[in-house]
């Protein structure tokens, strides 16, 4: 299993140790992530916390591009992935690293040209499953289906879609925390292994998500053990691939 480590370029993300606020700061934070045992660093610079407000394209470019120009200038570069949901920022970090894994939270729907443009640089591309925004995503957790069955749902208009673009290299990361309730969040957690039809890598991202602080419904032998190390736990016993840590 891989670890994925978090740096984030925001001054607003939930988890405040993952923040960092220049360019030393954050080849500090790499340094210490690839210490860790992280073999990828997932930078973000626009915090997609319940609540936080739009950030314009111009300002997530001022956050990111000194420091993967800092990147790019380096001895040796970690592998990099970039947590952004606009394909103009793809097309730009691609100017400045490369090639480099794109962490998409809206699977290509947040914006039209992002899949397109995947294809065209032929980027690997993580596709996350939420409803909503930020904003809304809380209310909207509400699966007639059940919330197993509706991501499953998801994966498959998904897979379809890469497809006509051409897109064969995805990772599918059910995406706690994102319009999921504790209780669902749990069962996805649980029923892992049920995503292993689509031949793809599953990331898994629990680091201090809320519904971590809640007991396990499902848990059979100690129901009441909460946290992130435990839920992390969880995701490697269930066959996680890639874990994204703080």
């Amino acid at each position: 299993m891989e670890l994925m480590g978090i740096l984030n370029l925001t001054p607003d993300s939930f988890y405040a140790p993952s923040r960092a606020s220049g360019v030393a700061e954050a080849m500090k934070r790499i340094e210490d992530l690839l210490e860790r045992g992280c073999s990828i660093i997932d930078i973000g610079a626009v915090s997609t916390r319940p609540g936080a407000a739009e950030v314009p394209v111009e300002e997530e470019w001022r956050r990111l591009e000194p420091v993967l120009t800092e990147i790019a200038g380096g001895e040796k570069s970690p592998a990099i992935s970039v947590d952004t949901t606009s394909a103009e920022i793809v097309r730009r970090c691609y100017d400045i690293i490369g090639p480099f894994i794109v962490n998409d939270i809206s699977a290509g729907e947040d914006d039209a040209q992002m899949l397109p443009t995947v294809a065209e640089l032929g980027l690997e591309y993580i596709a996350m499953h939420k409803r909503g925004n930020p904003r809304s995503m809380d209310s909207l957790c509400d699966y007639s289906e059940g919330v197993v069955k509706a991501v499953d749902s998801y994966f498959s208009s998904f897979s379809d879609k890469a497809l006509e673009y051409g897109i064969q290299d995805w990772i599918l990361d059910p995406g706690f925390g994102f319009a999921k309730n504790p209780e669902q969040n749990w069962e996805l957690l649980e029923r892992l292994p049920e995503f292993r039809h689509f031949g793809k890598r599953i990331l898994v991202g629990v680091a201090d998500k809320r519904f971590t602080r809640t007991p396990n419904p499902f848990a059979k032998d100690s129901p009441a053990d909460t946290g992130s190390a435990y839920a992390e736990r969880l995701a490697a016993e269930r066959g996680a691939d890639i874990l994204r840590i703080h």
